[in-house]
C-alpha cells in the first residue's frame, strides 16, 4: 500500500513564491499526457497546482509516496449510470452508486433520466432528483435530461438549467413512464437543440439506438436460451436505428452520441459519417468488450442486456474500432435491479430485467481483457476518462494536468483478485462478472484531494455550463 509520511514544510512554486500544498503524491508511474512517468503532484484547493519532476520534494500538509506496484491515473468518468432514485432506489440508489463509483476508481458519473420516478424530463423532475442527490454523493455527479413524446418544449429550459444533454429511445425503454419517440420526433428535438440553444456548444442529443419495427419483427420466444435471447435484438436493429440517427443529425446539424453501441454492423455507417462532418459520436461498454454470447449459461440472466451481448467475432470488431477512433468512450451503462426483477421467470431471458451492473468493476474489467490484447493502461485510461470528459464538456476532468481538478486513483494494474458480487458496493450482489479473476486493484480515489473514505460524502452535483468555460458545482 501507498505510503503515507508526516507533516511537512511550505515547498517553493515555480515562480518562487511560498506554496503550502494540501497534499503531494509522489510515485514511479504517474500519468501525465498520456505516459507514465516518475512524477511529484501537488495538490491545492481540490486543485492540480504543481507536477514536478521526482525528487523535487515538494512539501505539504500530507505526503503519499506510490508503492512500487502502484500507478496515478486520473479518475474515471463513467456518462452513463442508471442511479434509480428517486422511485426506484430500491434498485440502487445515490449513496451505494457512487460509493461503488469510488470503489472503482470513478470519481465523475452522469445519471441516466429514467429508472427514476419522476424521470428527468421536466425542469421540475430534475429538482426532485437534485434534492435527493443533495449530500448523499461519494463523487462528482451531473445529470442527463429526456426526450419522450410532448416534451419538447421542456428542452431548452432543461438546458438551461444544466443538465449535460438530452437522451431518448427509438424502442420501448422497458418502463412506461419513459416511452419511446419515432425517428420523426428525435429529428424535432434535435433542431430544437441545435444553433446553441443554451448559448454555447449545442447540447448532446444521446440515442438508444435500436429499431422498434426490426425488433417487432424479430422472434421471440421465451426460455433459457441465451441464443433465442440475442435472436430477439438482431443487429439489424441497431443497423436501422442508427442510420435514422445519422440521417437526423446530418440534417439538423445536432450533436448526436450512440448509447452502448453493441453491434459491429454499423460500424462503416459510423466512420463514414464522421468522415462526412456529421457531430457523431459513440460508445460503448465493458460487456460487450469482454463477454461473449458463446460463454453465456442457459438461463443466466445476469448477463441480459439490450442491446444484447453478442459473439466473439463480434467483440473483437468493436476492439478494432476503438483502436481506430470509430468508438470514442467506454462507459459502464450500470443497470442494477433487485433479484425479484434481474432473476425474474427463473431463467428465462424474455421476463428478466435487462442490464448489467459493473460501476465498481468497469476499469479491472476493461484492463483485464485490453491487456490481454496488448493494449496499454494509458489507451485505456483515455478511453474511459479523458475521452468522456471531453465528450461532455468537464475539461476539468479526465486528466493530471495543471489547474485539474484533483480527482485520482491509485491502482495496482498489475495486482489480480477474483470478483466477489456480495463484496461490491452496488446494492444487490448480481453481476456477470461474480468469480471472474481480473487484474487491476483500485486501492484509492480522491476526489478534489481529498481519499474518498465511503463514510462522508463530498461529492458535488454539477451542471452543464451554458457556454464553453466548463461545468460549475451546486456543492
Amino acid at each position: 500500500m501507498s505510503e503515507r509520511m508526516p507533516r511537512g514544510d511550505a515547498a517553493t512554486g515555480p515562480a518562487g513564491a511560498s506554496v503550502a500544498f494540501d497534499l503531494v503524491l509522489a510515485g514511479d508511474r504517474v500519468l501525465v499526457d498520456g505516459a507514465f512517468a516518475p512524477a511529484e503532484i501537488g495538490l491545492l484547493e481540490g486543485r492540480i497546482a504543481r507536477i514536478a519532476e521526482p525528487g523535487t520534494g515538494l512539501r505539504a500538509a500530507r505526503r503519499v509516496r506510490l508503492a512500487d506496484d502502484e500507478v496515478l491515473i486520473p479518475g474515471l468518468v463513467d456518462t452513463h449510470v442508471h442511479v434509480n432514485e428517486p422511485g426506484r432506489t430500491e434498485w440502487e440508489g445515490f449513496e451505494s452508486a457512487t460509493r461503488a463509483a469510488a470503489a472503482g476508481g470513478v470519481t465523475t458519473l452522469l445519471d441516466m433520466p429514467l429508472n427514476s420516478i419522476p424521470p428527468t424530463t421536466t425542469v421540475a423532475a430534475l429538482a426532485v432528483k437534485r434534492a435527493r442527490a443533495t449530500g448523499r454523493v461519494f463523487v462528482d455527479v451531473g445529470f442527463w435530461g429526456g426526450i419522450v413524446p410532448g416534451n419538447e418544449g421542456d428542452l431548452r429550459p432543461l438546458a438551461a438549467e444544466g443538465v449535460f444533454g438530452f437522451k431518448c429511445f427509438l424502442v420501448d425503454s422497458g418502463v412506461a413512464e419513459f416511452p419511446p419517440v419515432t425517428a420523426d420526433a428525435l429529428e424535432r428535438a434535435m433542431t430544437v437543440l441545435s444553433g446553441g440553444a443554451d448559448g454555447g456548444r449545442d447540447p448532446l442529443v444521446i440515442v438508444h439506438a435500436e429499431d422498434a419495427a426490426v425488433i417487432d419483427a424479430a422472434p421471440h420466444p421465451h426460455g433459457p436460451e441465451y441464443a433465442d435471447f440475442l435472436a430477439s435484438r438482431p443487429d439489424a436493429a441497431e443497423d436501422a436505428a442508427i442510420a435514422a440517427v445519422i440521417d437526423a443529425a446530418r440534417r439538423t446539424g445536432a450533436r448526436a452520441h450512440i448509447l452502448h453501441l453493441s453491434s459491429a454492423a454499423p460500424l462503416d455507417a459510423i466512420a463514414r459519417a464522421r468522415a462526412d462532418g456529421v457531430p457523431l459520436t459513440v460508445e460503448t461498454c465493458p460487456h460487450y468488450l469482454t463477454l461473449a454470447a458463446e460463454d453465456v449459461p442457459a438461463g443466466a440472466t445476469a448477463f441480459k442486456c439490450c442491446p444484447p451481448i453478442r459473439g466473439a467475432a463480434n467483440r473483437d470488431a468493436l476492439w478494432q474500432a476503438l483502436e481506430a477512433g470509430v468508438i470514442d468512450t467506454i462507459v459502464s451503462d450500470h443497470s442494477p435491479a433487485p433479484a425479484s426483477v434481474k432473476l425474474a421467470g427463473g431463467g428465462d431471458f424474455s421476463a428478466a430485467w435487462g442490464g448489467i451492473a459493473s460501476l465498481q468493476l468497469g476499469l479491472p474489467v476493461v484492463w483485464t481483457e485490453a491487456r490481454r490484447r496488448g493494449i496499454r493502461l494509458e489507451q485505456v485510461v483515455g478511453w474511459m476518462s479523458t475521452a468522456p470528459a471531453r465528450l461532455v464538456g468537464l475539461d476539468a476532468k479526465g486528466a493530471i494536468a495543471l489547474g485539474a481538478d484533483a480527482d485520482l486513483a491509485i491502482l495496482a494494474p498489475d495486482e489480480s483478485f477474483t470478483v466477489d458480487a456480495a463484496a461490491l458496493h452496488h446494492r444487490h450482489p448480481i453481476t456477470p462478472y461474480d468469480g471472474r479473476e481480473l487484474v487491476g486493484v483500485v486501492r484509492a480515489t480522491y476526489l478534489a484531494g481529498r481519499e474518498i473514505d465511503g463514510a462522508t460524502p463530498r461529492g458535488r452535483l454539477l451542471r452543464r455550463a451554458q457556454s464553453d468555460g466548463g461545468p460549475s458545482g451546486d456543492a
